[in-house]
């Protein structure tokens, strides 16, 4: 008998590596929290809609990683909407080692279908991740989906502020910011966001809700 092979996945291995460099870089970052929305103390019985730039998601995954109340019986964990894509592969296998599940699609690309998988994930108590600019642009640019699932389910929206006070800026479309060892990251949580399920300006929700979250990026963003 001929010894099996086995296969190599570079998206699995890369998801690895990334998740392990990630949690090497993580252990020396001094964090502070600001929870204006009680979300840690006291955690909703229902699960929350998480909002925030592509270009936090480091940020936002230390704060996961310390913070998120997951022994507390009304949290089911967290889902990530990552784009389907190689690069969404590798970003859904970095999640699941860091301990989140994942939901593939994007505006363009399997959206009815996501929309409907994030429904679900949410009917079943699990909080939900999106970042609105993602995957590819514009920067800062809220699109629809997030307003529009939290209108349709009636899941508050949470939105998440982070400021990088020492980090490496990326060449890419959002300058996505990755914090050098041992420096200090900030995270605000605002209070919950509710979409009137009456509401048929739906435009001007997403425009509150952009303006929120790109305002204070651009006041707490480092120098490119």
């Amino acid at each position: 008998m001929s010894p099996r092979k086995v296969q190599f996945n570079k998206q699995d291995f890369l998801a690895a590596v990334a998740a392990n460099l990630a949690r090497l870089i993580f252990s020396t970052i001094r964090l502070r929290m600001n929870d204006r929305s009680g979300f840690l103390t006291n955690p909703p019985e229902s699960p929350r809609i998480l909002v925030f730039w592509h270009n936090r998601i480091p940020a936002i995954s230390i704060g996961f990683l310390r913070h998120y109340p997951r022994k507390h019986p009304s949290r089911k964990g967290v889902s990530v909407l990552t784009s389907p894509s190689k690069d969404g592969d590798i970003l859904a296998g970095v999640m699941a080692n860091l301990g989140m599940g994942s939901v593939r699609g994007s505006s363009s690309r399997r959206g009815s279908t996501a929309i409907r998988e994030l429904t679900a994930l949410l009917e079943s108590g699990v909080d939900l991740a999106i970042t609105p600019d993602g995957p590819r642009g514009p920067k800062y640019s809220l699109g629809p989906g997030a307003v529009f699932l939290s209108q349709k389910t009636g899941i508050p929206i949470m939105l998440l502020h982070a400021r990088y006070h020492s980090a490496i800026r990326l060449k890419t479309w959002d300058n996505f910011a990755i914090p050098l060892p041992f420096s200090r990251v900030d995270i605000t949580i605002d209070p919950y966001l509710t979409i009137d399920p009456e509401a048929t300006d739906l435009e001007s929700e997403r425009t509150k809700i952009e303006t929120l979250l790109r305002e204070e990026a651009e006041k707490t963003d480092l120098p490119a």
